[in-house]
């Protein structure tokens, strides 16, 4: 009977953005997704450091995550990912976040969620497709403020930082347990067809112009980071 409860309570608050979400088309989400980078870096002091985004092998972003609960916590959301090429930041990847931690915790609220991939193995990991936070790949809460010389733990421990803005807080995010996986629909309408996550990733294929508000501010920041390191 508990377990029943806790299912019902946990439907009530997830299906509404569930449905909401499946009216967001995947462009659109491409835009939120580069408007997110855009706010958080145009934070005074507040944003990503730089030392960090110049570092990153790849950057996802979940516009509007849903964290929900009652004494049984769940997320969802979908989101999009690009990493660096020879050539470039790649074609976006579309993909969902899903999962749950058990706490005590009651209510919903929605926040953007910001990933970045540190080295080669959790890069191989996000290729893969489908990969575990916390298990297949080590995640940590990301340092915040513009700058990081004096803490640089996050270059040995980390293949994933995490970071969270909601109600216009942004800080880092302690983010475990969570499940990416390929987003086919999205990758579908995006692309008129199937693009395996390996191949938008590696650059194997071109971006669409409707890629470019996502894309742009991510070279845009990593041209910027690139010129602070000189």
């Amino acid at each position: 009977m508990r377990k029943l409860l806790v299912l019902l309570l946990l439907v009530f608050f997830l299906t509404p953005v569930l449905f909401a979400d499946e009216d967001t088309k995947a462009s659109g989400r491409i835009e939120a997704a580069g408007n997110v980078l855009q706010e958080i870096q145009a934070a005074p002091d507040k944003g990503i450091p730089e030392e960090i985004l110049g570092s990153a092998e790849c950057v996802a972003v979940v516009p509007s995550m849903l964290k929900a609960g009652f004494v049984f916590g769940g997320r969802y959301g979908r989101g999009v990912a690009s990493c660096r090429t020879p050539h470039g930041w790649s074609a976006p990847a579309f993909f969902t976040i899903g999962g749950g931690s058990f706490g005590l915790q009651i209510g919903g609220q929605a926040i953007d969620l910001v990933m970045l991939i540190m080295n080669k193995n959790g890069m191989n990991q996000l290729l893969s497709s489908k990969f575990k936070i916390g298990a297949d790949a080590s995640a940590a809460a990301g340092p915040v403020g513009r700058h990081t010389s004096a803490d640089t733990d996050w270059k040995m421990r980390a293949e994933v930082l995490t970071y969270s803005r909601a109600r216009g807080l942004f800080a880092g995010l302690e983010l475990h347990g969570a499940v990416i996986k390929q987003d086919k629909t999205s990758t579908y309408e995006f692309y008129g067809h199937l693009v395996p996550f390996k191949t938008a990733l590696k650059g194997q294929i071109e971006a669409p112009k409707a890629a470019y508000p996502f894309l742009g501010t991510l070279a845009k920041f990593a041209q910027h980071a690139a010129r602070e390191k000189e």
